[in-house]
């Protein structure tokens, strides 16, 4: 009978064992999938790639571009914490075509943080700047190609094609830093740099022009003469003075950086031209101030805002000659005496004969 008895019951002892050990083992199992999930879930939400320079870094993303190809840019400066995690996030959301842009990515960024950008094209704007160095429509489309999603080819034809009021489109991209998209079209850029454009024309300003008996776009032709004279600000307003004096009395301007835009466009080496000879001056073009009275047809460069300024604000003088400085100081001699200033430029001619500058 003991016999008999005790089988079940050391039966149920063994399943009320087995039953102890399945609970704590069961909860184990939660524990380590919640811990799991909740590892998951702080990649997706909270910190996947961190910068192993611990800065933001930039990418483009050109159109068609696949996602895995992305992912291998960003793995060069990013260590990502789980690319499991990650493979795991862009299959749930169906995410395998980042959409084309320029993205900053921060230096610590979650998986849910890069998808939404990629996915949705939350893209960093591009400053891009001008310089009054850029003298030609195709040095503008070569500058801009190189800074923007832009095929410099389509951007010649955009600049070409579009005209407002007569005045050349490339001359209304006054030098300055802006901020625009990477991925803007040639006509989305063109409207932006009209209304800046536009709005540096103030009325103020045209009122000055209008005292000028200038218009604004034949202030921006003058200033971009003034510019090509010299880099230094405070001769810009003198020499403005003296080119107005010329225009006001019928004078030709006889602006030497005039004759060295005129031979660049024939050849563009020319625009690196160091001294402009007498067979120079007889160069017939429209551009050329020696041969044509008044302002050349357009703008020969782009001029920054404040040369514009210089012009606009020139202080009343009796100037109608300049030379260059014989000491090469980078400075000007002014006169309103033809004598003055043809001993200066004797000097001057000297000197750039003992420099062996041809």
């Amino acid at each position: 009978y003991h016999e008999f008895e005790s089988r079940p019951f050391r039966t149920m002892k063994v399943k009320l064992k087995v039953k102890g050990l399945i609970i704590p083992l069961l909860l184990s199992i939660a524990a380590v999938i919640a811990a799991c999930l909740s590892k998951q879930y702080y990649h997706y939400a909270y910190r996947n790639f961190v910068a192993m320079d611990s800065v933001s870094h930039s990418y483009k993303v050109y159109p068609n571009t696949p996602l895995d190809s992305v992912l291998a840019d960003i793995e060069q400066d990013y260590h990502v914490c789980s690319e499991l995690s990650w493979h795991l996030m862009c299959q749930l959301k169906d995410f395998n075509t980042p959409k084309t842009g320029y993205y900053t990515l921060p230096s610590v960024l979650s998986n849910r943080e890069l998808i939404r950008r990629l996915q949705l094209g939350e893209q960093t704007p591009v400053k891009l700047s001008f310089t009054q160095a850029i003298r030609t429509p195709e040095q503008l489309a070569a500058h801009l190609g190189e800074r923007l999603m832009l095929d410099s080819t389509d951007i010649i034809q955009a600049l070409k094609s579009i005209h407002k009021e007569n005045i050349p489109v490339w001359t209304m991209f006054l030098p300055n830093t802006y901020e625009v998209w990477w991925t803007l079209t040639p006509e989305q850029l063109i409207n932006r740099m009209q209304r800046e454009y536009d709005s540096f024309w103030t009325e103020e300003r045209q009122a000055k022009a209008k005292a000028l008996s200038l218009s604004p776009y034949e202030v921006q032709i003058l200033a971009s003469i003034v510019a090509s004279e010299t880099n230094r600000r405070d001769e810009h307003p003198l020499i403005a003075s003296l080119y107005l004096n010329r225009l006001r009395k019928g004078i030709p301007l006889q602006a030497c950086p005039t004759v060295i835009y005129a031979h660049g466009l024939k050849d563009p080496q020319a625009l690196k031209m160091r001294r402009v000879l007498k067979r120079h001056l007889s160069y017939d073009s429209p551009y050329n101030t020696y041969i044509y009275r008044g302002l050349p047809p357009t703008p020969i460069r782009l001029t920054r805002p404040d040369v514009i300024d210089a012009v606009l604000n020139a202080p009343r003088t009796d100037y109608l000659y300049m030379c260059a400085n014989p000491d090469f100081s980078g400075t000007h001699i002014f006169s309103s005496s033809y004598a003055k200033h043809s001993a200066v430029a004797r000097q001057y001619q000297r000197e750039l004969n003992n420099r062996k500058i041809k």
